[in-house]
């Protein structure tokens, strides 16, 4: 899940992208207002952690813009303004909460999971379904049929995009975005490494769910089309990594990947 941070003190900032990604959520931070709504018109985010004053507009006014946009999830004020008719307009203004710094990173994210799950409902909070292929986001586990396989945090979060993606291929640059950029040491290339962990172990899911070819719906939930009659190797789970890779090809610009080669990750992938 996508949390947008809008946050102008640079070290907060980092610290709470850090923490949340931690935690196994993907971070975008921006350092305006302006920023955060252009953040947003590219694509809603799960949850918003904002500032109440920011050097071009106060967070009242973003907040007000975000729902305008239609963000339904949950937004999270943070502020050093701590009189009750701050906390107040804050919440009126469509916020769900108001927390006061210096505040308990610990609190944040028990306020940001519960208010995810009150809004989304438990079950949808963590569950995106394709067909028969399920993704259990708390458990970081892929299902097909009866047949399920655990997956690493960054594999979890890449099916996750692709998954959340219906009829649109996702750029590598966007998924390196979204995914890793904030680590540095690695390039574009990764988005390739990690879509090839993704396919084998999902191709090995869709054998053991006793199935060869793609299930019902699933390929249209994930930016596939339906192949012609024939035999057919990969589940649905590889053939959104296949697709991803004939689509995007050689899309490098703006990240410099060229012929730089990435090494794989050691064990914290």
């Amino acid at each position: 899940m996508n949390v947008l941070v809008v946050e102008d003190d640079v070290d907060i900032g980092s610290v709470l992208a850090r923490g949340l990604e931690s935690e196994g959520f993907s971070v975008t931070v921006v350092e305006t207002a302006a920023a955060a709504v252009t953040e947003a018109r590219k694509g809603l985010p799960a949850a918003v952690v904002l500032d109440m004053m920011l050097p071009d507009a106060s967070g009242i006014e973003v907040c007000r813009a975000l729902r305008t946009l239609g963000h339904a999830g949950p937004i999270l004020f943070l502020s050093a303004k701590d009189e009750v008719r701050d906390r107040a307009e804050g919440l009126s203004a469509g916020a769900d909460d108001y927390i006061v710094k210096p505040f308990s990173f610990a609190e944040l994210v028990a306020r940001l999971r519960t208010h995810l799950l009150r809004r989304l409902g438990a079950t949808e909070a963590s569950l995106v379904s394709a067909g028969r292929l399920e993704l259990d986001l708390n458990l970081r586990e892929a299902r097909y049929g009866s047949a399920k396989t655990r997956l690493t945090q960054r594999e979890a979060d890449l099916l996750e995009m692709l998954m959340r993606a219906p009829n649109r291929p996702l750029p590598r640059n966007e998924i390196f975005d979204q995914l890793w950029a904030n680590q540095g040491g690695v390039s574009l290339n990764v988005v390739d490494v990690y879509v090839g962990y993704l396919r084998g172990k999902l191709a090995e899911l869709s054998r053991a769910g006793g199935r060869r070819s793609s299930p019902s719906g699933a390929g249209a939930s994930c930016s596939t089309s339906p192949r012609p009659a024939g035999p057919r190797r990969h589940d649905a789970a590889a053939r959104i990594a296949d697709d991803h890779l004939k689509r995007q090809g050689q899309q490098d610009a703006g990240h410099g990947a060229g012929t730089q080669r990435v090494k794989r990750p050691r064990t914290n992938r």
